[in-house]
This record gives C-alpha cells, structure tokens and sequence, in this order.
C-alpha cells in the first residue's frame, strides 16, 4: 500500500524521499524524475544510451492529448489536466531532455520510459502550481498524468508518431538523392564506357545509363518509404493494458485520438481492435524491411562508386569521387572514397536493425510484446542515420562526382566485348574467335575482323560503332 504522500516529502538538502511498493529511495532534489526512474537506472545501466529523444517528446504528445481529454471530461481536475498539457507541451518541444535517463535497452515493454515521463511531467506541472517537486498529492505522476493510460497504448502510440516523423523527411531525402543521380545521368550521357557483369568486362554503356538506373532504384525506395506512413497511422490509445479498454471511459477512447490527431497534424485512425496493437508488431517489421530495402539500395550504389573510383593508378579510376579529408596518416597524398564508406557501413548497421526488430517483433507472446524498447531503438535509430547518410552522401559524394573519359576510353579500347555486336552477322562461334585473337594478339575487334575479310570496312564501322551498342537493335540494321 502506498505510504501517504506528505511522507514522501521527507528529505535532506540535496535529496527528497519518494516512495513506491517496493519502499523508500533517495532522490536528488532537483530531480524531475522520481523513483520509478530511478530503480530503472539501477537495473537498466546497459547501452548507455537513454530511450530516443524523438520516442519521448510523443509520448509527451500523447499524454498532453489524453490530460486535455481526462479535463474535459472531468476526469481529473481542470487546473491540474492544464498543468500537465503544458508540461508535456514543454517536453514535446525538447525541454529537460537531461530528465530522461532510462537506457534504452529496458525490460518492461517500455514501462520505465512511460515512467520517466510520468514523472518528469507530474513535477514540471507541480512547479507550474506553485508546490515542490515530489508533492504528488498536486499533481500525481499514475492517477494524474497516467490517467485513462497504460505503457502498453501509450508506448507502441508514441513509437508509430515518432516513426511517421522521420520518416517524411527520409522520404524526402530519397527525393532529392534521386534528382541527383538524374542530374548526373544527364550530365554524363555522352560519356562512353565500359560496362561490366560479374566484375569482368561486358557490353559497352553511356555512364550517364549507370546513373540513370541508380535513379530508378532510389525511386522505388523513396515511393515505398512515402507510403511506409499509411502503414502506422492506426493507434491503439484508449485500450490500455491489453487492448480490453477497462480504465478508459468511452467517451475518452473516441476523443483521445481526435485530440492527437489536432495535436500532431497527422492522419491518425483510431483502431476497431485495439487488441491487435498490444499482441502485434508486424507493422514495425514490415516499415522496417522497407528501410533495409533502401538501405540494400544505398549500399549497392556506395559499393559501386568505390569501386570505379579505386585506383586511381591501381584500380578502374573511371570515377573520381570528391576528395573531402586526407586518406592516411602514413601514406601521402592518399584520399579514401570515405562518404562512400560511411553511406555504406550505416546501411549496414540498417540491415543489422531490421534482423533486431525481426526477433523482437516475433519474440512477442500473448497479449503483449515485452520487446519494444529494441523495436523502438533500432527503428528510430535506422530512422534518423539513414536519413542523415542520405543526405551526406548526396552533398559530399554524388554532386561532386567526376568522370575520367580518357580512362573510359582506355578500357573500351582493350577490351574485346565489342565482337557480341558481330553475334547477328557472323554467328556466335566466329565473334566469339574474333574476340580471343583480339585478347591474345592485343588488337581491336574491328582489325580482326578486317584482317580476316570477315567485314568491309563500312560494315565494321557501322556494326562496331560504341555509340551504336548501347542503345536497343541490332547494330548494322
């Protein structure tokens, strides 16, 4: 039984005494947080990371909705649901962010994060009534702030609100890393090279053609993740602990969202089964596969650019990607494809998120998934580092890339790949001898084929035109 809260006001100079089923505990005095957060802090210390800052000013959004709904409906005392809005109104906008100290990796499906807003909420409300921090008989982090609430609504609410924030301005960096790539398809549609499957040498392409399909890849990411959001407007808030509703008035249930809804500005829906937004997470597995979709896309893109960048001497040296920082601290003159390099490896670490979000999502049994810390650390992390290695690898990487057309012609000029163009003249096994006497005496296709009598000179350069062979037909027709 809790011990009547004029006892929980003990306290010294610099601590205040709070108490909780399990007893007494000292907190500091100028603490926002109170004693749940605290036992969290003790049991937790795992990641030292404490719970995204963008998961905690929604849920400060969610419970600013429900305190106006509890005072409407005279639920809890107007004078304190205001106190309580205005204090998640400061939170939701950034304010005592050193208040949130529970790590992120928390048992409890979240219920310590839920905590340390209650808390921080309740005291900033108190002060705003003129009482000390920790005199919860003004403004009571459970029967107050907690009101109409259960972490179980709340926390899976406020991760989709935090998801559908960043994910817009993903979308839009996908937007705009598209336009980039096109730009470049444009600017190097003239630009003949070598194509290459399986790492060996293949038909010949315009390199603006490279970039055009990179495009084309990027779109598809940036349309699935702009209607990734369709996919996390329904909420559950009003069902609390299982999804049953008990605790919640009705009347509370169909406001709450509307009010969230004027809240956030987005298109939230107030789910017909809440049951199912307490039991599943597969919505989360299903955002986040899009993710690791735009994330395999970005790898492959970054993959590609290092290496017809490599060399320049050593390597293909087609590319030559913007020098932003010295490459060694023993070599000289040395510079790495390094926005490159981290475009990819946080597309590794996307990858790696969506394996965590997997198990966690499925790791779920019964009427709750005791994950969802995991779930809402990797998506909100995979959230924010993709969409800000997007927009690096844009402006540090792929707005400066430069083309190497002597390079490019060197390659085209060794290789024997032009004989595929000679396939619908001379068959197969002739072009196919054409080109290994052109690799072994180190010849051009075309002087072969010349010195052998198997083409005029007017047949060979019109079959045998590069310029040709890059475009649908048959060259020479």
């Amino acid at each position: 039984m809790r011990q009547d809260p004029a006892e929980e006001l003990e306290s010294t100079e610099k601590y205040r005494r709070e108490t909780d089923a399990l007893g007494h505990k000292d907190i500091p005095a100028e603490a926002y947080y109170g004693i749940h957060t605290a036992r969290a802090m003790d049991n937790f210390p795992v990641s030292g990371r404490p719970a995204n800052p963008r998961l905690i000013e929604a849920i400060a959004v969610v419970k600013k909705a429900a305190a106006i709904v509890n005072g409407k409906l005279g639920l809890i005392p107007a004078e304190v649901a205001d106190a309580i809005a205005w204090a998640c109104g400061e939170i939701a906008g950034g304010a005592l962010a050193g208040e949130f100290v529970v790590d992120a990796l928390q048992g409890g499906a979240g219920t310590s994060t839920n905590m340390n807003v209650n808390e921080v909420a309740a005291n900033l409300a108190i002060e705003r009534l003129g009482g000390q921090k920790g005199d919860y008989r003004l403004v009571h982090p459970l029967d107050h702030v907690n009101r109409c609430q259960s972490t179980n609504d709340v926390y899976p609410t406020a991760l989709r609100i935090a998801a559908i924030r960043l994910l817009r301005p993903l979308s839009e960096a996908y937007a705009s890393l598209q336009e980039a790539l096109q730009e470049k398809e444009r600017e190097f549609a003239d630009t003949l090279k070598l194509g290459r499957t399986q790492l060996m040498d293949a038909l010949p392409m315009m390199a603006g053609q490279g970039f055009g399909a990179y495009a084309k890849a990027v779109a598809r990411d940036r349309w699935r993740l702009y209607k990734a959001e369709e996919r996390l407007r329904e909420i559950h808030l009003g069902g609390t602990a299982i999804g049953t509703g008990l605790g919640a008035p009705r009347a509370y249930i169909y406001q709450v969202t509307d009010v969230l809804q004027d809240l956030t500005g987005l298109g939230l829906a107030r789910s017909e089964y809440p049951m199912d937004g307490t039991q599943n997470m597969d919505v989360f597995v299903e955002v986040s596969g899009l993710l690791k979709a735009a994330a395999v896309t970005l790898f492959k893109i970054a993959g590609d650019l290092r290496l017809l960048a490599s060399g320049p001497a050593g390597g293909i040296g087609e590319y030559a990607l913007p020098a932003v920082q010295a490459g060694s601290s023993i070599m000289p003159g040395k510079v790495n494809p390094v926005m490159a390099e981290m475009a990819g490896q946080t597309a590794m670490r996307v990858i790696a998120n969506d394996a965590a979000i997997t198990w966690a999502a499925a790791g779920g049994q019964l009427e709750l998934n005791a994950f969802g810390p995991l779930i809402a650390d990797s998506l909100l992390e995979s959230l924010e580092i993709l969409g800000r290695a997007v927009q690096l690898f844009e402006q540090r990487c792929v707005h400066g890339i430069a083309v190497d057309e002597a390079a490019c012609r060197e390659h085209l000029r060794r290789s024997a790949v032009l004989a595929t163009a000679l396939v619908p003249h001379l068959g197969y096994e002739i072009a196919a001898e054409i080109a290994e006497a052109a690799r072994r005496e180190g010849k051009a296709v075309e002087q072969v084929a010349l010195e052998h009598g198997l083409l005029t000179a007017e047949q060979a350069a019109t079959i045998l035109n590069p310029l040709q062979v890059t475009k649908p037909g048959i060259p020479g027709q």
